[in-house]
């Protein structure tokens, strides 16, 4: 999985983010409330917890931890990202840090949670949990949480396979990448393997998106999992998905699910 195999691709993938760092925090979209409700009943999530955050690209999680905690420290590799960030939290208890995870020397201890929203996918396995249980008071949390894209069906699906059949033949029906947060992914099994946490609970959260062309194509510009095909090629496929949509009464109701791991350390 990414963060594990440093190939090129698996590289210029990690770098690309910052390079649309204006339409990431623009489109990406936010996390369920309900998420952070059920990490506030766990006790993961608190009024007086310190919050380690992996990976806050534009802020898309980062406002809502720190609305719910004392201080948020928010990390990030991305300079642009992270300037996004800081203008849309407005938040005297965030601390923004532009740096990668793997290089960052947290206080032995110092926060009550690590949470990471779509980003956990991109620490080396053998860094990520013994890293987040350093950085873990006694009790403290780890929460692992992102959104994966369903199936398309309706309208839409013919649509859409053709275009793939055109421009990226053989991918129309693969997995996308964010299918590592499914409950078939690797992460229950991570948390396990590490020793270093309890049993991770896991909680879904079904949603839909409704995606207008020019969102849907901004969205994709942003999503680094179509950086093996040609550029273009790549932006041929967005094209011809969003058109599909104005064809369709430009409205596209995507179906997505959130997954969120959380475990205490031992």
């Amino acid at each position: 999985m990414p963060g594990i195999d440093e190939a090129p691709l698996a590289l210029a993938q990690k770098a690309s983010f910052d390079q649309v760092a204006a339409t990431y925090a623009a489109v990406r979209p936010g996390y369920p409330a309900v998420l952070y409700d059920d990490l506030t009943r766990l006790g993961a999530l608190t009024r007086h917890g310190r919050v380690l955050e992996v990976g806050c690209g534009g802020g898309q999680a980062t406002g809502d931890l720190a609305a719910r905690a004392r201080h948020v420290t928010a990390l990030d590799p991305g300079a642009r990202l992270v300037d996004e960030a800081r203008r849309r939290v407005a938040a005297d208890n965030v601390e923004f840090v532009v740096a990668r995870f793997e290089d960052y020397a947290p206080d032995f201890e110092g926060f009550d949670l690590v949470a990471s929203a779509q980003a956990w996918h991109w620490i080396p396995r053998e860094i990520a949990f013994s890293k987040a249980a350093e950085a873990l008071a006694p009790g403290g949390w780890l929460a692992v949480f992102g959104h994966v894209p369903l199936p398309v069906a309706g309208p839409f699906e013919a649509p859409f396979k053709a275009a793939f059949d055109r421009h990226a033949p053989g991918v129309w029906g693969q997995p996308p990448p964010q299918a590592a947060y499914l409950p078939s992914g690797p992460f229950t099994g991570m948390f396990a393997g590490s020793a270093l946490f309890g049993p991770a609970m896991h909680r879904a959260y079904p949603w839909t998106w409704d995606l207008d062309p020019e969102t849907l194509g901004r969205y994709l510009r942003t999503d680094s999992s179509y950086h093996f095909l040609v550029e273009q090629s790549r932006f041929a496929l967005f094209d011809a998905m969003a058109d599909a949509v104005a064809a369709n009464g430009g409205a596209f109701p995507s179906p997505w699910e959130t997954h969120l791991y959380v475990a205490c350390k031992l």
